[in-house]
């Protein structure tokens, strides 16, 4: 198709397509070799798999919304730092800088601020079996913004079994689990892979030439900040306590992670499709409810195995190409 096609038929031409591209191949990472993308892949299913478990020790000595933010701001800085020594530009053009938005209060602050509230209540382990609902949330979306990934029969399928494991769930007396809240809480919890999904789905499609790491430190920054505000208000009576524990944790969940891993995630989001990537919530639940059980002791019931399985499944279904 030549330039007066592309014009004709609304495409930019290529000349145009050409010059964008070699702007953006500039300052990008290059397209990860397959061991570099599985290597990453298995890092991030490690960490985020128990970082469940690390948010639910925070949460005994750090009000969740305070650790929510004081998490964003220590990984901000530490990438603001990476960027800077590396002569990343982290300044962004204005579209940008609305990405950063959008990308912020989506994957960060809605959805943390949401699983932080959340584990007060909910056990860690059926906290990350509930947002493995996240690649569901994304391939339904992704089938609406994102041409390159239609929705499959085998999708679709897929999607329907996901959310019956939910239903499974449910029907489980999930007020036995700890109390009335574990339900409030369980289902409040359901917003969050939903928010993430949106926010993951936006930078697939628009953030093809943003650096990660300009992405993460203008995302998590507007985090820290919003959310920092918010603690101000609502937990300013409750106490904070720093000890080797809550430290230790908070460090952890901002520097792995976030800023790694987070950094590793939407860095693969520019040469893997958002569904396939999305396939990561498919083994990070076994990782947090086999520490949660261990660790914490946390019950596992027929139904909470039964009703995951079919979670994992269906992502699993959904996300196949």
């Amino acid at each position: 198709m030549n330039d007066a096609e592309r014009t004709a038929a609304g495409r930019p031409p290529a000349r145009q397509i050409d010059r964008k591209a070699g702007e953006a191949s500039s300052w990008l990472p290059r397209r990860p070799s397959p061991f570099v993308q599985w290597l990453s892949l298995a890092l991030m299913v490690v960490i985020w798999g128990t970082t469940w478990a690390a948010i639910r020790v925070g949460l005994e000595f750090v009000p969740p919304f305070t650790g929510v933010a004081i998490r964003f701001a220590v990984a901000a800085a530490v990438l603001a730092a990476a960027g800077l020594l590396l002569g990343i530009p982290l300044t962004g053009s204005p579209p940008e800088r609305r990405l950063w938005v959008v990308h912020g209060v989506l994957t960060f602050c809605a959805s943390y601020t949401i699983t932080y509230w959340a584990e007060q209540y909910v056990p860690s382990g059926l906290t990350s079996v509930l947002f493995a609902t996240f690649p569901l949330f994304v391939v339904v979306l992704a089938h609406w913004v994102l041409p390159d990934e239609r929705l499959r029969r085998a999708s679709m399928l897929g999607v329907v079994v996901g959310f019956a494991g939910v239903a499974v769930i449910f029907s489980e007396d999930l007020t036995a689990l700890g109390g009335p809240e574990v339900l409030i809480g369980s289902l409040v919890m359901l917003l969050a892979p939903f928010a993430s999904a949106i926010g993951n789905v936006a930078v697939k499609r628009w953030g093809s030439a943003v650096h990660p790491l300009s992405l993460n430190v203008g995302g998590m920054t507007l985090t820290a900040v919003l959310v920092g505000g918010l603690a101000a208000v609502v937990e300013r009576d409750q106490e904070v306590v720093f000890n080797a524990t809550s430290v230790g944790s908070i460090l952890y969940l901002a520097l792995l992670g976030s800023a790694l891993t987070f950094s590793l995630y939407f860095w693969l989001l520019q040469s893997m499709s958002a569904t396939r990537l999305a396939l990561i919530a498919y083994v990070i639940p076994v990782v947090a409810v086999a520490v949660g059980t261990l660790a914490f002791d946390e019950p596992l019931t027929a139904r909470l195995v039964g009703g995951g399985l079919l979670v994992l499944f269906g992502v699993g279904l959904a996300s196949r190409h």
